[in-house]
Formats: C-alpha cells, structure tokens, sequence
C-alpha cells in the first residue's frame, strides 16, 4: 500500500496537529492523557445515555488493537468494518490504525455485490460487523469472500446459536488482547509508535454515481492537514458537541466525526436508533453539525408541515418572523450590520418565530453547521440562515479528504460553495474542470493505478470531474462536467440546479431533470410524509406508495410546485413535462448511491421508455413493476403513469400563494 503514497502535494507550513506529524492512536494517546475523564463518547441505549472518557476510549482502543493482533493483523492489511455508528466502530478503527493498518468501512445498507466488491477490492480478511442483519450478509456471501477468515461481532442479540467458525464476539476478542498484552506489556506501544503519518488511515468509497466505487487511500495526514485548514476557517473548541448519524463509510463523517474529532477533541454523540434521531439531536443540542442536502430538506420539509398544521396566528406571526430574519441573513451574508430599528425588530421575531422553530429541529444551541457531497439549493440555504442557522456549504471529494472549500461567515453568497480553505489551491482548467491541490489530496486508489493517473497528474492536482466557475473569490460548482446542460445563447446550467429547484417543494423528495428538445423533462419522486399528510388533509385515499403517487390531485399538486419553480427558471431550462413515479428511487436498485446522489445514467437506461413518451408528446406511459411483499412473495404488476405539464403562468396567478415560509424564497 505505501507505493500509493502521492509525492506530489506542494510543500508549506504545516499547522499544529498535522505539522506534529501524529497518527490517530498517537492523538488518541495524548487525549487521553492530557483528559483521562473527559467525555469523548456517549452512545444512547434503552433511552440513557452512557458516557465514554478519553482514558476509557483509549483503553477500549488498545484492548481490542491487541485482540487484533491475536488474529494475525498485521500493519499493511486492510480491516472492514459493516454496519451504524456505534463506539465499536471507532474503536475498531482506531485498533486496527494502532497495528498499522487501515480501516475500509462499508455502508451498513449495503447487500450483495457492493460488500463483496469492496471487501474483495481491499483483500479484507477480518471485518467488524455489528449486528446479526449484518453478520447474515456477510454469512451468505462467505463463498465468494474466499479470503474472510474471521467476522468480529459487537452487537450479540440474535446471534446467541450461531455456531460458524468465522464468528467471535468483539468483547471475547478485547478480552484475548487484555490476555496478550498483560503478557507483553511494551509491545503495542511500539507498534503505534512504528506508524507513521502518511501511513494509510482510512479507504473511503467513491460516490460511484458512474460506475462501481473505487477506493480511496487517505493516510493520516492527509486527514489531520484538512482538520487543522478547517479549524482555520471556523475554529472549533475542545468539548464542543456533535452528534455522529452519517455512515462512518462515507468520508464526510470521517472527517468530522474522527479528523477534526480528534484533531479537536470534539465529544461525539452516538443516537440510539434512526427512528430516535430527530430526538435525540434535540436531547444533546450540539455545537456543531455536518449533513447532506437531503437531511436539510427534510427539516424544512418538517417546518412547512407544521406551520401548515398551526394555526391562523402562529403562521402569521412565524410569516412575519421570518422576512426579519432573512433581511437581518442578507444584511450578515454581505458582511454588513443590520440597522438598528431591523436588529430590535430581528430580538423580537428571535424570541417569537425564530428560536421556537430551532428548537423543534435540534438547533437551538448550534454555532456552525455545514453541508456537503451534492449541492444544496440557495433557497434552502437562505431559509436556515433566514431562521438563525450558520449553516455553510462544503465542497470537496472523497479523494482530497471531503473537504477543500468553505464558506466564511463573512462572505456567505447562497449560489456559491465558498472559498478554498488554507492550504488548498483552486484552478478551472480551460475545458473547465474544477482542480484541486493540497496536503489532503488523497494517495490513490487501491489496486486501480490507471485511476490513479486519471486522478491526479504530474504537479499534483486532483482532477475532480466537476464542472465550475469562479465568482470573484469564490466557487461556483455547475454539476458533473457530463451532466452540464448548454442554453442556445451558449451559457451553461445544472441539471442538479434545476432539480434542487423542484425539491424546495416540500412534497418532493427526488427530481431527476433530463435535457429535451425545447426544455426539460423531469422524473418525481414524492416525499411520502408531506405528500401523505396533504392527501389525508384532502381527504384522499390510498393505501400504498404507488396509489399516492397515481393520484390525480396528487399530480396536480406537483404540477402547481413545479410551475412554481419554473417561475425562478430561465425559460430554455423550465420543466415542460413530467412524471410522478410509481416507487421511489432505492440504492437496493442502483439507482442512487448510498449517500443519495441520483445515478443519472441507471435512471436513463431503466426508465427509457417514460423518457421516450416524454419526447414524443404523450399522455400517459405504461410501466412494468415488481411487487414484492413481506412473505417474499413477488408479483408482477403493469402500471399506467399520467405525464403531465406544469400549470401555465395564467392558472398559477390564479392560486393563492402559500405563506412566505413555504413559497418560493427570492430576493
């Protein structure tokens, strides 16, 4: 694995904890020796929440490292680690980073093919599982994974009659390190002692929206130098709260949850469960915060629904609140100070509109909060500045350590993604491609050395397949350089700008925009809450997903949205016409990936013939679908799917605006 080591990062001051040069046991280490009894951990279970010190931490580290070790782990393998956050997880990363190797975490959705690929990729002999719905996974692909020889469970429940030699329980194997330690105490000292900071830490997958993910070596360094640049754009304090609800495999909770965890000794919050998730954000109230688009949509999914459930003077006065906040989030975004009858007037709406609604969401007591890994409407954006939310847009890949750009809290402009961070260097090359160079910038892919070239050439920049421009000092990302649309009068537009457009509607959960001869056609997924919840308003009924989307009031509703957002479209770009789909898109059927960004070119090839009855000016479009039921019984079922075009400008002026909080937001 070292051969992947990248020489060709330009060299520069390195800041405090990189420049140190320390792995992640080191750091660990000297947490928890500096903080023996401060929090590091605390995982919520059966509706308590269990505190976990550095030295406690540290301790778990070194028991299961050494249990490891009893297994033949050696420093240059690779470890898996399937299934959710859980202190487990990190600890068995950590443990595995003591020996000398590296941790390649798989998405606990994850089935099939995608495990084999990875854990086959990585040669992965030894993988950490959580639970039983996991270890049955890893159980049934045992004859493909020729090189598994062992699965560490932590989470026994289920699994108590198992007799497979490949299963051991995480607490039996800490229990043989704490044996083999005792037995020779200095030995794991000089195992951690021997890694080195471009050691490789961490083999995150690729988005793989094109094709199977690649895996990407990140050694520590890569990781800390992107901590320590963060923490120059927006310092973060030791003790601050954050709550971990990402996949540990995705590279945007490794870099918040153990980079800049560690770098910065955050206290890390484990939720009980999915379902809880929402509650428990409300029960920690953390300081700092890291989601994807989705996660902000659906908390102003959850605002629109229950101001429209409030009543009559709660929407009035949450109506009036919020068009002080979002002049006071103007006034700030330009660097300017409100005046002063507009910051008395923004005290008043903070107390009776504003605070309220970041309460209910978790947010009460957030300082800064960022979003990453696909791009986020400015409308969303502005909402949550508009209500008190430092919320900040991240850009970066998995391949420069999920983070090279950054808003400041200064300079926010909601079309853009930022300025780069310290250290990092931005270009647009002439066919213009966004690249990318800094200390973060990954060694390469595993076994793929040809990508590897791909990726990043001679002087070291990272080659990132986006497309962008620059405004000023900022980023202007427009959307995967193949996905680009071309207006007649030559000027360049998003297909994700136009969906993130459609999705500001709180009853869409995914829109999938594709070019047509005189504008766009677009795929629609409904949001099944916000959907639901109008249709038992309208007394509607249905009892399955597909009924609701069939639904003529429901195509209706979704015609009155995207007219809507047409309004804030140029006109060679609007929606012309649509379909709301039978079923929502599911990474079980590839058509999104794992941390939800669309497969554009599966959607294309599986749905060719409602995008050829789109073409062709049709009325409706036959589809045939699988049903499969909870016995495991399947049907096969033909469908019949209404295309329909957006209300035309004179219906819409002719429908009531909704409140200012759940229309369109301008200006």
């Amino acid at each position: 694995m070292r051969h992947l080591r990248h020489p060709g990062a330009p060299r520069e001051r390195r800041p405090a904890v990189a420049a140190a040069g320390l792995t992640f046991p080191r750091r660990l280490g000297e947490l928890a020796a500096a903080w023996p009894t401060a929090v590091a951990l605390q995982e919520k279970r059966y509706g308590i929440w269990h505190p976990i010190s550095w030295a406690e931490y540290a301790g778990h580290v070194r028991d299961f490292a050494s249990g490891l070790a009893t297994l033949g782990v050696r420093r240059g393998e690779v470890i898996g680690v399937l299934g959710d956050n859980r202190p487990e997880w990190l600890i068995a990363e950590l443990a595995a980073q003591c020996l000398g190797a590296a941790v390649v975490g798989v998405y606990p959705t994850s089935v099939g093919d995608e495990i084999s690929h990875i854990l086959d990729l990585a040669e992965v002999r030894v993988v950490v599982a959580e639970d039983q719905e996991q270890v049955d996974k890893l159980l049934q692909l045992k004859h493909r994974l020729i090189r598994l020889e062992r699965i560490i469970y932590y989470d026994p429940h289920g699994l108590e009659h198992y007799r497979d030699d490949l299963l051991a329980r995480f607490a039996e194997v800490a229990a043989a390190g704490r044996r083999d330690a005792a037995a020779r105490p200095d030995w794991l000292d000089g195992e951690i002692a021997a890694g080195g900071a471009d050691d490789p830490a961490v083999i995150c997958t690729t988005s793989g929206t094109t094709a199977q993910p690649k895996l990407a070596l990140l050694s520590h360094r890569n990781l800390l130098a992107m901590a320590d640049h963060l923490q120059q754009v927006d310092p973060l304090r030791a003790g601050q709260r954050y709550v971990s609800f990402l996949p540990l495999a995705w590279i945007g909770e490794q870099a918040f949850a153990v980079a800049c965890g560690l770098a910065h000794r955050l206290t890390l919050a484990f939720p009980e469960d999915a379902a809880t998730q929402r509650a428990d954000l409300r029960e920690i109230g953390p300081d700092v915060m890291f989601g994807p688009p989705r996660i902000w949509e659906s908390l102003l999914s959850s605002v629109q629904v229950r101001i429209d459930d409030a009543g009559w003077l709660k929407r009035r006065v949450f109506g009036w609140a919020y068009r002080i906040g979002d002049a006071v989030a103007g006034c700030r975004a330009r660097g300017a100070t409100p005046a002063p009858p507009l910051a008395a007037a923004h005290r008043i709406a903070e107390a009776v509109g504003l605070r309220p609604v970041r309460d209910q969401l978790g947010l009460a007591r957030i300082q800064r909060c960022y979003t990453g890994g696909a791009p986020l409407s400015p409308d969303v954006f502005r909402f949550f500045h508009a209500i008190g939310v430092n919320l900040k847009q991240l850009y970066g890949q998995t391949e420069i350590c999920g983070i090279a750009v950054c808003h400041r809290d200064d300079d926010l402009r909601f079309h853009t993604v930022g300025t780069p961070i310290e250290g990092t260097e931005l270009r647009i090359a002439d066919d213009g491609e966004i690249l990318l160079r800094s200390p973060s910038v990954f060694a390469g892919y595993l076994n793929n050395p040809e990508a590897t070239a791909g990726a990043i050439d001679r002087d070291g920049w990272l080659h990132t397949g986006d497309a962008g421009y620059r405004d000023g000092d900022h980023l202007v990302v427009i959307d995967r350089r193949a996905d680009v649309l071309t207006q007649p009068d030559g000027s360049r537009w998003s297909s994700a700008f136009i969906e993130n457009k459609l999705k500001f509607s709180p009853y869409v959960e995914e829109a999938v925009a594709f070019a047509a001869e005189r504008g766009v056609h677009a795929i629609v997924c409904l949001d099944p809450a916000t959907a639901g919840a109008w249709a038992e308003h309208a007394r509607l009924a249905y009892t399955t997903y597909a009924d609701l989307a069939g639904t003529p009031e429901v195509g209706e509703l979704i015609a009155e949205e995207i007219a809507r957002a047409n309004a804030d479209l140029p006109g060679a770009i609007r929606v012309r016409r649509f379909v709301v789909l039978h079923k929502q898109l599911d990474p079980d059927d590839d058509e999104i990936t794992r941390t939800r960004k669309v497969r554009r070119h599966v959607i294309a090839r599986r749905y060719a013939q409602i995008l050829t009855a789109l073409a062709q000016g049709h009325d409706t479009v036959a589809v045939h679908t699988t049903v499969r039921y909870q016995d495991g019984s399947q049907a096969e079922r033909t469908l019949t799917l209404p295309i329909r075009a957006p209300l035309d400008p004179e219906a819409l002026a002719t429908r009531p605006r909704r409140p200012v909080w759940s229309g369109r937001i301008t200006g």
